[in-house]
């Protein structure tokens, strides 16, 4: 497939990489530093951030929330507007970069911002971003998207002018994070790399080999990154390989299927299941269900990343899925709606949203209706 790809985020990896933003953001800007429930006052981040800015002007916003809200994002809008902020700088995970991209959008925008989310609306300017990651898992550090919550109402917009001018990852930050957020990150990672890699044969072998190598270190080093929580190491292969699993480059020319999330984000926005643990809960019954479509690339999976060669064709697919499963289960995360004890509500109220989203014609062949997704999620049971 034709493809541009630009990646324009520059990145500070390492340890000690917080001192790089006195470099990057302009002394004449004026700094809102935005972050989420405030760990990083306890971990020793903020303090680095703030010996950082020591040359700038610069306040917070603090209190953007995992699955960040639309109302809160509009207080920092208003503060912005009011005080006269021209630079953001995200410090958090994933959720705390989304808000940021969205509140950098909408502090321009001359109508409703709500509508850049669910209408689709380009925005009309962005104020320029940075970031400080702390909790590797959505790649959103160094991407253009953004997912960002009303309610029960979980969307989603891209647009270029919010990808961050620069992203510090510095591994050492990660060391204190619970397990829980951990294990979220890594499976998080691992099905953003499934989604734009389990399609069709396309001939794309460069991002096919890219993918299989994300994958092989997530399955390595997630589990190592809970039963060893001080090894530097593993965490430097976890927050690089959460990077590069959604900066846009094994997605580049070849087909992708983001099914398993727009389901999950339904879980999400109506019973606040953990956006991690709600692709754990989706992916193995997508590929279930979509395992003649999916055949030959889940055999390939299957073969280059949990080196199953031996059976059939159909108990080979079998085979992969249950790897994929077991990898979950290594995880500590739930793979099925009973380990949350969600029923058959729940599948209802999911369908009910996904209809009103307009989901219709998803997947990398854009077949997939509301008998599949019915299907989907009784097989996620």
């Amino acid at each position: 497939m034709k493809f541009s790809f630009e990646n324009s985020t520059r990145i500070h990896f390492g340890e000690g990489q917080i001192a790089q933003i006195s470099h990057d953001i302009p002394t004449d800007n004026k700094v809102l530093v935005l972050y989420g429930g405030g760990s990083i006052k306890a971990n020793g981040v903020y303090d680095q951030v703030a010996a950082a800015l020591a040359g700038h002007q610069w306040g917070e916003f603090g209190g953007i929330e995992p699955n960040p809200q639309y109302d809160t994002l509009m207080q920092a809008v208003e503060l912005i507007r009011s005080e006269g902020y021209d630079y953001l700088l995200a410090v958090g995970g994933g959720s705390v970069a989304d808000g940021t991209k969205f509140i950098a959008a909408a502090v321009s925008y001359p109508g409703d911002p709500w509508e850049i989310l669910a209408q689709g609306k380009p925005a009309v300017s962005a104020l320029p971003i940075g970031c400080v990651l702390t909790l590797p898992a959505t790649g959103s550090e160094s991407n253009i998207g953004a997912v960002v919550s009303r309610g029960s109402s979980k969307l989603a917009f891209m647009d270029p002018r919010v990808r961050p001018l620069f992203a510090v990852l510095d591994p050492q930050v990660t060391l204190t994070l619970p397990p829980r957020q951990v294990a979220n990150g890594v499976v998080d990672a691992f099905v953003h790399v499934i989604e734009q890699y389990l399609t069709f044969d396309h001939g794309a072998k460069v991002q096919d080999r890219f993918s299989e190598g994300l994958l092989l270190t997530l399955i390595e080093e997630g589990p190592k990154a809970l039963s060893q929580p001080d090894d530097i190491t593993v965490r430097s292969n976890v927050m690089w390989a959460a990077t590069m699993a959604l900066n846009g480059l094994i997605g580049a020319g070849v087909p992708q299927d983001w099914t398993t999330h727009m389901i999950g984000h339904e879980l999400t926005g109506h019973y606040g299941v953990d956006h991690g643990r709600s692709l754990t809960i989706m992916l193995p019954a997508v590929m279930k269900a979509r395992r003649v479509q999916k055949g030959d690339k889940i055999v390939q999976l299957g073969e280059r990343v949990f080196g199953i060669t031996a059976g059939s064709r159909d108990q080979r697919i079998d085979a992969t899925i249950e790897a994929v499963i077991a990898f979950f289960k290594q995880m500590q995360v739930p793979t099925s709606l009973a380990d949350i004890d969600l029923g058959d509500e729940a599948i209802e109220k999911a369908l009910a949203s996904l209809a009103a989203h307009g989901r219709q014609g998803m997947s990398e062949q854009g077949d997939v209706g509301p008998a599949e997704l019915r299907q989907m999620l009784e097989l996620a049971r």
